[in-house]
């Protein structure tokens, strides 16, 4: 009996930690004071921008980040914490829980992982805030464009000049 539930929680760990190493963005965050409706909503929004919530015993997490090579993210399960993964989208997990959190003060991003590497609060919020993808293209747009209207005008004003 002793021995399954030992063998369940490495299968636990070993499952976590190649989650983490495939992950190209976690979110580490607090959620206690969260309802449950709360938290299904959440984990929906997750959910419908591709991403994974799980909620692991912290020395799970621990080992796991470890096992992984994020011995820094494992100083961080302290407390009740859950763990969003994402394995395409960076930026859209520290988005989501950040626009929750404006919502619902009890939910804080502690730390994470953003390509394979460490991430405090400080870069998790600065991840977070970044404009979404369409926003930076249009932005990207605008900042290549501007030279060549310029030029544009330019050269009218000499011919009009002629």
């Amino acid at each position: 009996m002793q021995k399954t539930v030992i063998e369940r929680k490495a299968e636990q760990v070993t499952l976590l930690s190649e989650k983490l190493s495939k992950a190209v963005t976690v979110v580490a965050f607090d959620y206690p004071g969260l309802t449950v409706g709360q938290f299904t909503q959440l984990r929906n929004q997750l959910r419908e921008a591709g991403c994974e919530v799980t909620v692991y015993k912290n020395n799970i997490s621990r080992r796991a980040s470890v096992a992984a090579g994020f011995d820094a993210l494992a100083d961080e399960f302290v407390g009740a914490k859950a763990l969003a993964l994402s394995f395409e989208d960076v930026v859209a997990p520290a988005k989501i829980i950040y626009d929750f959190a404006k919502e619902n003060k009890v939910v804080k991003i502690q730390a994470g992982i953003i390509e394979g590497k460490y991430a405090d609060i400080d870069q998790m919020n600065a991840l977070a805030t970044l404009p979404s993808k369409e926003v930076l293209l249009t932005m990207l747009a605008v900042g290549m464009l501007t030279p060549l209207r310029e030029l544009a005008i330019g050269l009218n004003m000499i011919s009009e000049e002629n």
